[in-house]
């Protein structure tokens, strides 16, 4: 007798084939096609409704929130069932067990790179682990989607050299530890190596990040350990990944992959018509690492993600060259250097600089979208454009922007409008889409909590293909989704609809599916913040056969399973 009955789906098995209608069964947590007749101890009617393999999101941290959120929300809710997490050389573990003073400053890191809020951190994570393994056996049995980790470098480094980590080099006693350490790891299930070396990163000190030290060999040796075990692979961030890469950049990317045999995925390729010139030297890297015997993806969003910024606290806008000198004074004196016109000038000659790179898309100020005030100077202008504000008062946007904050204390929330919503972006994105070694993916899921929502990427972009821009059909929108990513991880019988592969299922109305607005919401441990976004049209997901998600709520199961490099996934080649 089957467990569960689905009956009547347009299956959409994530090959790229044509949608079929069909029975569809679970028994003991694997997908069936039973015959007809078949009995089971529930059933229900799947009529006008689209079943999918569950969606793999190849970039997210959810790394601390599976702790105190089992349930990966809001991406379940979405139809993710896989995560990827570990990503950007930062990782909970390993932490030396002699140092507990480790422990600290990795939340205080894991807050200031990746938006964490810290009361969360130290609130909802017990920290009782010492090595990747027991950080992995500590989520075993308790979370309700599967999830994959890579380890992270700077871990490795602060694990091996302590203090030294920023700023040093290692010995070659300590590159051969932090080798040991690396293998250790992928023995007990890491997926690999994360690494970066992005000019963005810096910890809590505002030092740049401990990887950010590490010379090339060092990156090499890492990658050579990483070729040595199965199922593995490397995901790494370079200064280049915000704009275009260097010469040298590219270099080690391909030496990197072709060292470890294994594929090297980066975040993440910005698709936009006006900067052409953009997208041909990212692939760049694609090209030369497939004749160097390596192989690199690129991920790329297919939505655009909306946002938020603040005049007065940590965002985006901190990111841009020297921007965080002047938004990293206290609120008075900050207020002040934004209000002096010279160093309003400085601020914009920056922010246009090629130096700036991608973020010179923030720079058109006049396209803000003004978001939450708190004072009464700035009643009414909820919602409105800058660019509108300021031609009322006769003003420049940018300082129109400045006094509106300023009114607020600098706590006005800010929405940049896209500068890359046109119709030849999206052509650009729709041609990008076919090169093979370019994925979907790069939500940052559990990461940039209270400034941006990328988990909803998946409902969003199946509801563009199917009554917006229509860019592909929905066989290739869900392969891309689901069996794409699996494959390029190795997962093992997941990602596709087939029979004795794993039951990760997403039944959806195709009339209806989307996401909702992301909207705040104080559900963190400490009550901190985070944005979080509806699922529209998910009737149900299923986490190895077992429901999770109905009608966009969870149940409350955890049936989700920590998948472990060779166990969970197969080595997948550069050839």
């Amino acid at each position: 007798m089957l467990d569960h009955l689905i009956k009547g789906a347009t299956v959409v098995d994530g090959t790229g084939g044509p949608a079929y209608v069909a029975d569809v069964g679970i028994q003991g947590g694997r997908i069936t096609f039973p015959p007809p007749g078949a009995d089971a101890r529930t059933t229900e009617d799947a009529t006008g409704l689209v079943l999918a393999p569950g969606f793999v999101d190849p970039h997210t941290h959810y790394d601390a929130q599976l702790f105190w959120d089992p349930y990966a929300t809001p991406s379940m809710n979405h139809g993710v069932t896989t995560v990827a997490g570990g990503n950007c050389g930062f990782t909970l573990a390993p932490l030396h067990p002699d140092r507990p003073e480790d422990a600290d400053y990795t939340r205080r890191m894991m807050s200031k790179v990746e938006g964490m809020a810290l009361k969360a951190l130290e609130e909802g994570v017990d920290w009782s682990w010492s090595s990747f393994g027991e950080y992995l056996d500590a989520l075993e049995g308790r979370i309700a989607v599967n999830a994959g980790f890579m380890v992270g470098h700077c871990a490795l480094r602060r694990y091996v050299m302590g203090a030294d980590a920023v700023g040093g080099r290692p010995t070659g006693a300590q590159l051969a530890e932090m080798t040991a350490l690396l293998k250790e790891a992928m023995e007990t299930g890491a997926w690999g190596l994360s690494t970066t070396q992005s000019a963005t990163h810096s910890d809590g000190d505002g030092a740049p990040v401990a990887s950010r030290h590490a010379a090339p060999e060092e990156l090499i040796a890492l990658a050579k350990a990483v070729g040595e075990h199965e199922g593995t692979q490397i995901e790494a961030i370079l200064a280049g990944c915000l704009d275009q890469f260097s010469d040298a950049e590219i270099d080690l990317f391909v030496e990197m992959s072709a060292a470890a045999g294994r594929p090297l995925n980066w975040n993440v390729l910005t698709i936009d018509a006006a900067v052409p010139e953009r997208v041909p030297r990212q692939l760049t890297a694609s090209e030369r690492a497939r004749k160097s015997g390596g192989r690199i993806v690129a991920l790329t969003m297919p939505i655009l993600t909306p946002m938020n910024m603040s005049l007065g606290t940590f965002c985006a806008l901190n990111l841009i060259p020297g921007w965080g000198e002047v938004l990293g004074l206290p609120v008075p004196e900050r207020i002040e250097r934004l209000r002096d016109p010279e160093v309003r000038a400085e601020m914009l000659r920056r922010a246009d600089s090629r130096e700036a790179g991608v973020f010179r898309r923030l720079a058109d100020f006049g396209r803000y979208v003004i978001g939450d005030t708190y004072s009464p100077e700035n009643e009414g202008l909820t919602g409105r454009v800058v660019r509108d504000v300021a031609a009322e008062r006769g003003q420049d946007p940018f300082r129109c922007l400045v006094e509106i904050c300023a009114n607020d204390d600098l706590r006005t929330v800010l929405w940049p409008m896209p500068t890359d919503n046109d119709p030849a972006s999206w052509a650009l994105r729709r041609e990008t889409w076919d090169h093979e070694d370019v994925l979907l993916g790069g939500s940052d899921a559990g990461a940039h909590l209270d400034r941006m929502c990328g988990a909803p990427y998946t409902t969003r972009f199946l509801g563009d293909c199917l009554r917006g821009r229509k860019l592909v059909p929905l066989e290739r929108a869900v392969k891309m989704l689901s069996d794409d990513p699996a494959r390029l991880f190795g997962l093992r019988e997941r990602g596709r609809i087939a029979e004795g592969f794993h039951a990760d299922l997403v039944l959806f109305d195709p009339e209806r599916i989307d996401a909702g607005p992301a909207t705040l919401v104080h559900d963190l441990p400490g009550d901190s913040p985070r944005l979080d976004s509806r699922a529209v049209g998910v009737v149900s997901v299923r986490v190895n056969g077992v429901e999770t998600v109905r009608d966009d709520e969870v149940t409350g199961a955890v049936p989700g399973r920590v998948l472990r490099s060779g166990r969970d996934t197969r080595t997948v080649g550069t050839r």
